[in-house]
C-alpha cells in the first residue's frame, strides 16, 4: 500500500465527508482528513486507519501541509451553518484550497456542488455553491464537480430537520 495515492478528505466531519472516509479506506486508498478540530473525529470507526491533518480552509497556510503528497482532494466544504456571509466565506476556502493544491501538485480536486441552472436566478445558497465550484478550477487544478439536490440519510443534517419538524408536528399525536 505504500504506493497508493493518498487522499485528503476536507469536511471529513460531515455528513458525506463520514461516508466517504470508509469507502476510500475500503477501496484501498491512504486518507488524511483536514479537520479544524480533530476531537469531532472521536468515535469513528476508522480514524486509527487515517491520517489527521489540523487546519481550516480559510487559512492557507494549514492547507499547504496538509496537501503534501495529495494526490486528489475531496472538497466536501460549506460555510453555510458559520452566519455571518457565508458566501464570502466560501470563496476564500475554495481559493485557498485550490491555490494549495496548485503548489502542491495535487492531480485532481473533487467537488460536491449544488443543482441548479447558472444563467437563472439561483438562491444566495446554489449561487455560492456554483461560485465555489469556479473558484476550485480558477487555480488550474482539475476539478470534478458533482451537483447534488438535498441529500437525505440518517444523520444528515437535511433528515434531521425533516425528523425535528415530523416530531413537533405529529409527535403529540397518539394513535390507539
Amino acid at each position: 500500500m505504500a504506493d497508493t495515492k493518498l487522499i485528503l478528505v476536507t469536511g471529513a466531519t460531515g455528513y458525506v465527508g463520514g461516508r466517504l472516509v470508509p469507502r476510500l479506506l475500503a477501496a484501498g486508498y491512504r486518507v488524511r482528513c483536514l479537520v479544524r478540530d480533530p476531537a469531532r473525529l472521536q468515535g469513528r470507526a476508522w480514524l486509527e486507519q487515517v491520517e489527521v491533518a489540523n487546519g481550516d480552509v480559510l487559512q492557507l497556510a494549514s492547507l499547504v501541509a496538509a496537501m503534501r503528497n495529495v494526490s486528489v482532494v475531496y472538497y466536501l466544504v460549506h460555510s453555510l451553518g458559520g452566519g455571518g456571509d457565508f458566501s464570502e466565506r466560501d470563496l476564500v476556502a475554495a481559493r485557498n484550497c485550490a491555490n494549495a493544491a496548485k503548489a502542491a501538485g495535487v492531480e485532481r480536486i473533487i467537488y460536491l456542488g449544488g443543482l441548479g441552472d447558472p444563467q437563472t436566478d439561483l438562491s444566495p445558497h446554489l449561487r455560492s455553491r456554483h461560485e465555489t465550484g469556479k473558484a476550485l478550477r480558477a487555480a488550474g487544478v482539475p476539478v470534478t464537480e458533482f451537483r447534488a439536490a438535498v441529500i437525505v440519510g440518517s444523520g444528515s443534517l437535511s433528515f434531521e430537520m425533516i425528523r425535528y419538524l415530523t416530531e413537533r408536528l405529529f409527535g403529540s399525536l397518539s394513535i390507539l
